[in-house]
C-alpha cells in the first residue's frame, strides 16, 4: 500500500537533502531489470566490499594487535578464515558470472573507518549480518535452482561468520530463531555509506539509497531491549508528513513482516520506543533494521521514507 503521509515532493525534498556521500552512479544508472545475473552482481557487490574490508583490517592490525584489543588468540587466526571465505566467494560469483555470459562487477574504492581493532570488529559484525539479510531477502527472486543453492550456501557460511564475531564481541550469537530479510534498496542504503566510486564499466545495478538512519550509541542506553526508549538521528535532513500532521512510525523489519511504533521528532531525529512484536511473530532481536515510514500497516519502496538503520537488541 502506497503511503498517504508523504507527497511525492515530500520523499524528492527529504532525498535531495540527504548527505551526497553517494558517488555510485556506475551501479545505478540505467539499471537493468532484475535477473539471476543481476542478483549474483548484486551479491558479488557485496562480499567485494566484505572482501577488501577484511584485507585491510588484516593489512593494518597484527595479531598482537588484537590481543592488546582484548581478543583471545584464536580469533586473529579465525578472522584470516573468514577473510579467505569471502575471497572464495568473490572468485566463485566472479565465475559463475563468466560462465554465464555476463560481465562481473569489479572492487570499488571504500571508506572504512579502521581506527581501532574495537571499532573495525564492530562494523565486521554489522557487515556479517547484513550480508544474511542480503542473501536472505534475494533468495526468492532466484530463478535458477543452481543459483539458489549456491546463494544458500554462502548465506549460511555468513551467518556462521556472523555468530563468531558476535561471539567475540559478547554478544549473544544467535539471538533470534529468525534472520531478518532485506530488499535490494535497503541493503544498499547500508553499503552505500563505505562505497567511495566504483569501476565506471561495472554493470549497473536496479538500487538506490535512501536517506542515511542512523543509531549514535552516545545518544542511547548501553542496552537495548523491546521497551527501551531510543532516538535515530536523520543527519543533514528532516522527515515530516506531507500535511505536516500525520503520524511518522518506526517500523521494525522481521520475517514475519514490519512491527510499527509511533516515532517522534526531536531535534536531529526521532524518538521511538522498540516494540514487542505481536504473539507469533519474530522476534525483534538481535541485529535490528528500522525505516521511517509514512505507513503502519507495510514497509515498501514507496513508503519508505528513510533507513534503515541498524539496531541492537538484546534478546
Amino acid at each position: 500500500m502506497k503511503s498517504t503521509l508523504f507527497s511525492v515532493a515530500a520523499f524528492a525534498a527529504t532525498a535531495a537533502a540527504a548527505p551526497a556521500k553517494n558517488n555510485l552512479l556506475a551501479i545505478r544508472q540505467a539499471a537493468p531489470a532484475i535477473t539471476d545475473a543481476t542478483i549474483l552482481n548484486y551479491a558479488l557487490t557485496l562480499e567485494h566490499l566484505e572482501d577488501k574490508f577484511y584485507r585491510d583490517v588484516l593489512a593494518k592490525f597484527d595479531e598482537g594487535a588484537f590481543e592488546a584489543a582484548g581478543f583471545e588468540a584464536p580469533f586473529y587466526a579465525n578472522l584470516k578464515t573468514v577473510s579467505k571465505d569471502e575471497s572464495t566467494h568473490v572468485s566463485f560469483l566472479t565465475a559463475a558470472l563468466k560462465a554465464a555470459g555476463a560481465t562481473p562487477v569489479q572492487e570499488c574504492t571504500y571508506d572504512f573507518d579502521l581506527s581501532s581493532v574495537n571499532k573495525s570488529i564492530a562494523t565486521a559484525s554489522v557487515l556479517e549480518g547484513v550480508g544474511v539479510s542480503a542473501y536472505l531477502g534475494a533468495a526468492a527472486d532466484i530463478m535458477s535452482k543452481t543459483y539458489l543453492t549456491a546463494a544458500g550456501s554462502i548465506l549460511t557460511v555468513e551467518s556462521r561468520h556472523s555468530a563468531y564475531i558476535r561471539d567475540a564481541l559478547a554478544q549473544v550469537p544467535f539471538p533470534s530463531p529468525f534472520d531478518v530479510p532485506l530488499d535490494y534498496n535497503e541493503v544498499y542504503t547500508l553499503a552505500a555509506p563505505f562505497i567511495k566510486s566504483c569501476p565506471p564499466e561495472n554493470p549497473p545495478l536496479p538500487v538506490k539509497a535512501f536517506p542515511t538512519l542512523t543509531f549514535d550509541p552516545a545518544k542511547n542506553p548501553k542496552t537495548v531491549t523491546a521497551g527501551t526508549k531510543i532516538t535515530l538521528s536523520t543527519p543533514d535532513y528532516t522527515v515530516k508528513a506531507a500535511d505536516g500532521n500525520s503520524q511518522i512510525y518506526a517500523a521494525f523489519i522481521t520475517v514475519t513482516g514490519p512491527v510499527f511504533t509511533p516515532a517522534t521528532p526531536v531535534d536531529g531525529g526521532f524518538t521511538l520506543t522498540v516494540p514487542t512484536a505481536p504473539e507469533g511473530g519474530a522476534p525483534v532481536s538481535g541485529q535490528s533494521y528500522v525505516v521511517l515510514t509514512g505507513c503502519n500497516t507495510t514497509v515498501t519502496d514507496d513508503t519508505t521514507a528513510a533507513g534503515p538503520a541498524v539496531v541492537e537488541v538484546s534478546p
